[in-house]
């Protein structure tokens, strides 16, 4: 078993949107369906990256020919829609750091979303030896320099870190830079 184990955090560790989240968010921005969620997705490279929330939402409205009435409600429902976590694979993570492997995580996350995740999930995230936020790093996935950065943080070589994200797009970059890279299927497999 590998010593160096990084793991992405959403679609890994923690849940992506849950449906009744995603129709929240619709109904505060009076707006939904693929043209909504395209916008969303197509602007959350440089919220990722550290852009403020505020300015994410504006870029998000902008691209849809809208204006959102109530920007900190739409802000906070977002926020909330990313807090849950997959416990099977929290009780691994702790089996994991109890059977002393040196974990990381590499996560596309918003700045505005880490102190409420940490606030809900410290005792998970106090097992990584390495947590590396694209919000605090100025780049994210599939960015080379995301991986690079987590493997000089956790004191390794690209080579020796084993990676678990749930796409394939960034699997295929933690390969580029050098890491040993899978595709997540679920708990049973990291095991």
């Amino acid at each position: 078993m590998a010593d160096v184990i990084v793991f992405d955090l959403y679609g890994v560790i923690a849940r992506t949107q849950a449906p009744e989240a995603v129709r929240r968010i619709e109904e505060l921005a009076g707006a939904g369906g693929p043209a909504f969620w395209d916008a969303y997705w197509a602007c959350r490279p440089a919220y990722d990256a550290g852009q403020e929330s505020a300015a994410y939402w504006a870029d998000v409205a902008a691209r849809l020919g809208v204006r959102f009435r109530d920007v900190p409600a739409l802000i906070e429902a977002d926020l909330d829609s990313w807090t849950r976590v997959d416990d099977e694979m929290v009780a691994l993570v702790h089996d994991l750091a109890d059977a002393g492997r040196t974990l990381g995580l590499l996560s596309n996350i918003i700045a505005d979303l880490v102190p409420r995740f940490e606030a809900r999930h410290g005792a998970l995230l106090d097992r990584f030896d390495a947590l590396v936020y694209s919000c605090r790093i100025g780049v994210a996935k599939p960015d080379p320099r995301a991986f690079e950065i987590c493997a000089e943080r956790l004191g390794v070589a690209p080579g020796d870190v084993l990676f678990f994200d749930d796409s394939e797009r960034n699997v295929r970059a933690a390969r580029e830079a050098g890491m040993r890279a899978e595709v997540f299927t679920g708990p049973a497999q990291v095991r």
